[in-house]
C-alpha cells in the first residue's frame, strides 16, 4: 500500500492511498480460501467447489467488502501512523467511473482513494500561574431570605370570595372572548380562567378595567396589544374582550409559619427558609461561576493565538447562526431593527465561532495534559437529567444517545469543560471580593469578540443565546413561570 501525501498547506491535508490490484487479489483469494468450506453450491460437494468458480460467484461481493472495510478502517490507521490527529471526520473520495470500479472489483485495477481532512493544531501549553481573576461573592441577608419566602407564601395563599367588587390585589375567576375587528382570535377565549389584579400577567390595561367590577358582571375591555408582542398578527393591534365575572375572592392574610410550610410539603418555616436560601446560594453561586469562567476565557483567549481548523469553525458558526436565524424568525424582527446588518452579523458571529473553537482546543489540552476524565458515572447522571425534561420518551432518548456517539460526546463535552476549569481554579491566582447582589446582578459587556458580536447582534435573544452557548450567562435563570393556558397566553 502507498500513502502519498498530496496536500500539506496550513492545517489542511490530502492523502492518496493506492494498493496495488495484485495485493488486492491476494486478499480477496485469502477470503474465497476461508470460505470455501463453508459455502454450498448445487453440484458440488462441501470444500471441493473450484477457486475458479468460487471467484465467479462470490468475488465482487468480496471485493466490495474489503473495499468497505479498508476505507473504513485505513484512515485511522494513516493517521497514527503520520502522528497526526484530524479535526473532523476525514473525507473520503473514490472514483465514480464505473467501468474502472468494475475493474478494481475484479482486481484487474489499482484500489486508489484520497483522504482530505484537517489536522488540530500543535497546541504548546503555557503557565497558568500569571491568570489572575476576582471572584464577586454575596453575603446573604436574613431580609433577603425572609423577602423570598414571603413571596413564595403569597404563591402559595388561599382566597375567599367576597361580595362586593374587585380591588387590586383580589382574585377574578372570569370566562373571555377576545376579539379583533369583531373577530375572535386564537388564544384569546378561556373559561374558568383566575386572574390576581395588579400581578401584571395579562396585557396592559387588561387587568385595570376589571377593578371595580362584581360576580356576574358582563364587561367587554379594549386593549391594545404590545408592538413587540410576540404573535405577529397581534402586534400593536386594538382587541377588545366580552369578559364575564364568574367570581371575585379576596386573598387572605400571610402567615410564615410551620401550617404554611406543611402546606408546601416541608416539615416547618425553619426548613423553608433553609431551602430559599439554599435557592438564593445556588443562583447566586451560578453567577458566580460564570463570571470566573469568563474571566478565565478571556485571558486564555488572549494566551494562545493559532489558526484554528475551518472545518470545526464552520461547524461552530454554522449553530451560532441557525439560532440567530431562528430567534429572528421567532420575533418577527429584521437586523435593521437591531441597529445592525446582517453582513456585519455574520462577521462577528465568525469571530465568536474563531474563539469558541480555539478555547475549546486549549481547554482539551489543558485538560488531557492534567488527567482530566469525565467518569461513567457523571455520564449517567447528565444522561438522566436529560430524560427528566423528556417524560415519556425516556427508551427512544437512551437508544438515540447508545446509537449515536456524537450524542453523547456532546453530553461529555460541558462537563469535561466545567472539570478543566475547576483545575484551571487550583493553579490560578483567585481574588474573592465582597459585592453587592445589585453589583453580581449587573450585566457585563463581553470583552474581545464577544463584545463585538454583541454589538453585531440582535442584542436580546440572540445575543445571549449565544453567550449562553459558550457558558457565559450574564445572569441566574429564573425558576420557569407556571405554564399558561392558551387562552392566558393570547390575553397577555
Amino acid at each position: 500500500m502507498q500513502v502519498i501525501e498530496t496536500l500539506a498547506e496550513g492545517l489542511k491535508r490530502e492523502i492518496k492511498v493506492v494498493i496495488p490490484a495484485k495485493d488486492m487479489e491476494t486478499r480477496m483469494n485469502e477470503r474465497l480460501a476461508d470460505v470455501k468450506d463453508k459455502v454450498r453450491i448445487n453440484g458440488f460437494r462441501p470444500g471441493k467447489v473450484p477457486a475458479a468458480h468460487l471467484k465467479k460467484v462470490y468475488g465482487k461481493s468480496i471485493m466490495a467488502d474489503l473495499v468497505n472495510e479498508i476505507v473504513r478502517e485505513q484512515p485511522t490507521s494513516i493517521l497514527a501512523e503520520r502522528g497526526e490527529k484530524s479535526a473532523t471526520q476525514p473525507e473520503i473520495a473514490m472514483t465514480e467511473d464505473k467501468d474502472e470500479a468494475e475493474q478494481i472489483l475484479a482486481a484487474q485495477k489499482d484500489f486508489e482513494f484520497t483522504l482530505s481532512y484537517e489536522v488540530l493544531p500543535p497546541i504548546e501549553l503555557k503557565s497558568n500561574k500569571g491568570i489572575k481573576i476576582t471572584r464577586e461573592v454575596v453575603d446573604i441577608s436574613e431580609d433577603e431570605v425572609n423577602e423570598q419566602v414571603l413571596k413564595v407564601a403569597e404563591s402559595a395563599r388561599s382566597y375567599e370570595t367576597k361580595k362586593g367588587k374587585a380591588a387590586d390585589g383580589d382574585r377574578v375567576t372570569m370566562d373571555y372572548v377576545g376579539k379583533v375587528d369583531g373577530v375572535a382570535f386564537d388564544g384569546g377565549t378561556d373559561q374558568g380562567a383566575e386572574l390576581v389584579l395588579g400581578s401584571g400577567r395579562f396585557i396592559p390595561g387588561f387587568e385595570d378595567q376589571l377593578v371595580g367590577t362584581k360576580a356576574g358582571e358582563e364587561k367587554t375591555i379594549t386593549v391594545t396589544f404590545p408592538a413587540d408582542y410576540p404573535a405577529k398578527n397581534l402586534a400593536g393591534a386594538e382587541a377588545t374582550f366580552d369578559v364575564t365575572v364568574k367570581d371575585v375572592a379576596a386573598p387572605a392574610d400571610v402567615e410564615i409559619n410551620d401550617e404554611l410550610a406543611k402546606k408546601l410539603g416541608l416539615e416547618s418555616a425553619d426548613r423553608l427558609k433553609e431551602i430559599v436560601r439554599g435557592q438564593i446560594e445556588s443562583q447566586y453561586g451560578s453567577l458566580t461561576r460564570q463570571k470566573v469562567k469568563r474571566q478565565i476565557l478571556d485571558q486564555l483567549d488572549e494566551m494562545y493565538k493559532f489558526e484554528t481548523p475551518t472545518s470545526l469553525v464552520d461547524a461552530e458558526y454554522n449553530g451560532i447562526w441557525n439560532q440567530v436565524s431562528n430567534d429572528l424568525a421567532q420575533s418577527g424582527k429584521t437586523f435593521e431593527d437591531e441597529d445592525t446588518t446582517e453582513e456585519q452579523a455574520r462577521e462577528e458571529y465568525k469571530k465568536l465561532a474563531e474563539r469558541r473553537v480555539r478555547l475549546g482546543l486549549v481547554l482539551s489540552e489543558i485538560g488531557e495534559k492534567a488527567g482530566v476524565e469525565v467518569s461513567e458515572d457523571e455520564m449517567q447522571r447528565a444522561i438522566y437529567d436529560q430524560l427528566r425534561q423528556y417524560p415519556g420518551q425516556e427508551k427512544q432518548i437512551l437508544e438515540f444517545f447508545r446509537s449515536q456517539p456524537g450524542a453523547a460526546a456532546s453530553i461529555r463535552a460541558p462537563i469535561f469543560e466545567e472539570k478543566v476549569i475547576d483545575h484551571l481554579l487550583t493553579e490560578i491566582d483567585v481574588t474573592d471580593k465582597k459585592v453587592t447582589k445589585e453589583e453580581l446582578l449587573a450585566d457585563e459587556e463581553g470583552e474581545g469578540s464577544e463584545k463585538e458580536a454583541k454589538k453585531a447582534a440582535p442584542k436580546k435573544k440572540a445575543a445571549a443565546k449565544a453567550e449562553a452557548a459558550e457558558g457565559e450567562e450574564a445572569a441566574p435563570k429564573k425558576k420557569a413561570a407556571p405554564k399558561k393556558k392558551a387562552s392566558e397566553e393570547g390575553a397577555e
